[in-house]
């Protein structure tokens, strides 16, 4: 797969942006183990003080550079500078660089960084993809500041993605487009399972218009905004086992819905040999074997966010801890 012409010397990239549980993760996944034969450098932030996607990421764990506690669109800005100016100067050189954003980021903020003088002619902004979870996209529609965070990540990108459409009908499903189209001019939207899209449509695509940056300055001035005063997150880690049915039993009837998200991978005692992967989104909840842990020491790690000042964090560790049992592995049928 031919993605760049001769000579080309600016290093792509990609920014992956899109709400708390979108996708972006498993688009992130697909981008990476597909037939480019690229030397990619991967940068996750994710706002909590875990950064799980970087442990979800498959086949670049020399290449994956985890940015978390804060959103690389405020208050650790700063840091995503020197990682990038890091990255860019070592000896071998990524021939493209991917960006998944903290669900919670504004992705107009990140362009910026990437317009930084510092940048000029070593780096250039190639796309800007929004995944949007069609089930769950109009949850929390009363809230304004969540549904204005949304239409800035759908508003600032090159093209939308439009995931999970086998979760719904064709009524919401055309509910999602309209409401798009209502609300933005002439984006481009795909229909995904699994983020499941070509990647011809993905990469060295050229689609970022620098307009766009000299709009959002001309528009608004932005200013860093610290998004933990609209949101709180909890971690929680251990290195004992955890019973899955009491997992299981827990996320659905006992975890608070003011939690927007909650993801870890989980050292389970059924399982003790392979990782389990714990995704909550709203009101969808999704626990799944992966890989083997292998030369990983087995260690729990969840986060969890929600709307500020909702998390009771007594609460969730007492109920975690709940799940903990000592006994690992049972006799099988």
């Amino acid at each position: 797969m031919e993605l760049f012409e001769a000579g080309q010397q600016a290093i792509p990239v990609t920014i992956l942006t899109g709400f708390l549980g979108a996708g972006k993760t498993t688009l992130l996944n697909r981008m990476l183990n597909g037939s480019h034969g690229l030397r990619v450098a991967v940068l996750v932030n994710d706002f909590g003080s875990i950064n799980i996607d970087t442990e979800l990421i498959v086949g670049v764990e020399d290449n994956a550079i985890s940015l978390a506690n804060g959103c690389v669109c405020c208050t650790i800005r700063d840091d995503l500078v020197e990682t990038i100016e890091e990255v860019i100067a070592r000896p071998e050189k990524p021939e493209y660089i991917l960006l998944e954003a903290s669900g919670v980021a504004d992705p107009s903020g990140i362009a910026m960084t990437f317009a930084i003088p510092t940048f000029r002619d070593r780096i250039r902004l190639d796309s800007i993809i929004s995944i949007v979870d069609s089930e769950q996209i109009f949850e929390d529609a009363n809230n304004p500041y969540l549904t204005m965070l949304k239409l800035q990540q759908i508003g600032f990108s090159d093209m939308v993605i439009l995931n999970k459409v086998d979760l719904v009908d064709e009524e919401q499903l055309q509910r999602v487009k309209d409401w798009i189209n209502n609300k933005m001019r002439r984006v481009r939207m795909v229909e995904a399972v699994q983020c499941d899209v070509p990647l011809e449509i993905l990469l060295a695509v050229g689609r970022f218009d620098p307009q766009q940056l000299v709009e959002a300055n001309n528009g608004h001035h932005h200013e860093p905004t610290d998004h933990g005063h609209e949101f709180s997150t909890w971690s929680f880690e251990t290195d004992k086992p955890i019973s899955l049915d009491a997992l299981n039993e827990m996320v659905k009837k006992r975890l608070p819905g003011n939690i927007y998200r909650c993801k870890g991978v989980v050292y389970a005692a059924e399982e003790p040999v392979r990782r389990v992967v714990l995704q909550v989104v709203g009101r969808r909840s999704d626990v799944s074997l992966d890989e083997e842990w292998g030369d990983t020491q087995p260690r729990t790690k969840i986060v969890a966010i929600g709307a500020f000042g909702s998390i009771d964090p007594d609460m969730l560790t007492a109920e975690f801890n709940a799940c903990i049992i000592e006994k690992i592995g049972f006799p099988q049928n």
